[in-house]
């Protein structure tokens, strides 16, 4: 599960927030000493970082930079200030994005699922897609985008893609894609494999990203 600290210190919303993310099964973890962040946070080791500017003692600002200066753990500012100098501030200083007060629950959670994702490539607990270097693939519908861009695929590129997208950074065979796409792969000829991968190459690579699926000569094939 992953941890998100909460550093904020108005209570009622370190709570609301903390509700919250229990619901999409995180792991809450709110800070009380505000004279020790940074302490607090070697010890939690965070999977992500909430973090409002305005704090007793010392600003988020000033926290943000004792955390990088160890980690480049994601990190989402929450401010009620929201002048374009503190949230140029916030982005130069290593801030990942910037929610402004008065927020909806529902694009706080939102931002904090998609950066937890980028970072760790992570499947979201409902299942609902699986996302991997800007490709994103919808296990509802079965289809994939990148940025904008929709891709149609056919049945066996949906399997196939989903195949190598949760083993990425590992090669899979050629004979365990065979055997997990077709039922009997005595009967399907090797080269149907290589033109279904070829197709769903172009398709990803018309949307945007070329090179995405690598070939391993005579091991198989692999998402990096």
């Amino acid at each position: 599960m992953f941890k998100v600290m909460i550093v904020e210190d108005d209570p009622t919303i370190a709570d609301l927030i903390a509700e919250n993310l229990t619901k999409w099964q995180l792991q809450p973890e709110k800070v009380t000493d505000f004279s020790d962040v940074f302490n607090q946070f070697l010890e939690l080791k965070p999977h992500l970082i909430l973090l409002d500017i305005n704090l007793p003692t010392y600003d988020g600002f000033y926290w943000m930079q004792k955390i990088r200066a160890v980690s480049k753990v994601p990190v989402i500012f929450i401010s009620s200030r929201n002048t374009n100098m503190d949230m140029v501030m916030a982005m130069n200083m290593g801030g990942d994005d910037f929610v402004n007060k008065p927020f909806s629950m529902e694009v706080l959670v939102a931002k904090i699922n998609a950066l937890l994702r980028r970072t760790y490539n992570y499947v979201a607990e409902n299942n609902e897609a699986l996302e991997h270097n800007g490709l994103l693939l919808n296990l509802q519908n079965g289809s994939a985008q990148v940025g904008d861009n929709l891709i149609d695929l056919s049945k066996n590129e949906y399997k196939l893609l989903q195949i190598l997208m949760r083993q990425h950074g590992k090669i899979v065979s050629r004979d365990k894609l065979l055997r997990t796409m077709w039922e009997d792969e005595r009967f399907v000829d090797d080269n149907t494999l290589t033109v279904n991968i070829n197709r769903l190459r172009k398709k990803i690579a018309q949307a945007g990203l070329p090179n995405y699926i690598e070939t391993k000569v005579g091991q198989g094939y692999m998402i990096p």
